[in-house]
């Protein structure tokens, strides 16, 4: 497989978000903010690409009968990771995300791409596939975060752009979240659509 079409796959034709449809517990959930949807995102990026690394490296050393327990032990070191430097250097972020850190371990991006990618492929492959998958989901996240934002709340990174003027408060609530999802998700599959 070409490094160019690991980086397509991971951004456009297997976007976690928008094409393969997965994460979306985290998606509607920590989305109420641009911020916060790309925090999260880069949280994900994080472990995504230091597991794939981790068991491409080792994948002729684990034995298949323990091979997703040893998946979940590595991707569960890096979330660790990732939960303590966030407590100490950003914990009003981490306070915000709280329960969706640690739920990272089971996202099943992480594992799924642990399984049908780095345990079959060679170590930069599987770095640029954590990248890129990563950063599609991140930018996934940060695009819903934003719209809600927006409507939400007249704001965009925290920066209030309305003026006192309050946005509508379903877009902040949980079925905004879905509403807002649902939409781009119709709007980009729609463009990538038309591109073929």
């Amino acid at each position: 497989m070409k490094a160019t079409q690991i980086i397509k796959n991971g951004l456009i034709k297997e976007n976690p978000t928008w094409v393969l449809v997965l994460g979306m517990c985290p998606t509607l959930a920590t989305t109420t903010s641009a911020i916060n949807g790309m925090s999260m995102g880069l949280a994900t990026t994080f472990v995504l690409l230091m597991s794939n690394i981790v068991i491409s490296l080792l994948k002729s050393v684990i034995p298949d009968k323990v091979r997703i327990p040893a998946f979940i032990v590595v991707i569960a070191t890096f979330v660790t990771v990732v939960q303590l430097v966030m407590q100490a250097y950003v914990p009003a972020l981490y306070e915000t995300l709280g329960l969706f850190i640690p739920l990272i371990v089971v996202n099943c991006i992480v594992l799924g791409r642990a399984e049908a990618f780095a345990s079959k492929n060679n170590v930069w492959h599987s770095l640029l596939d954590g990248v890129f998958m990563g950063l599609g989901f991140t930018w996934a996240l940060t695009l819903v975060g934003m719209v809600r934002e927006i409507l939400g709340s007249g704001s965009i990174f925290n920066y209030k752009f309305i003026g006192d003027a309050d946005g509508m408060l379903l877009f902040i609530l949980p079925p905004g979240g879905f509403l807002c999802l649902g939409l781009l998700m119709a709007l980009i599959n729609h463009i990538r659509n038309g591109k073929k």
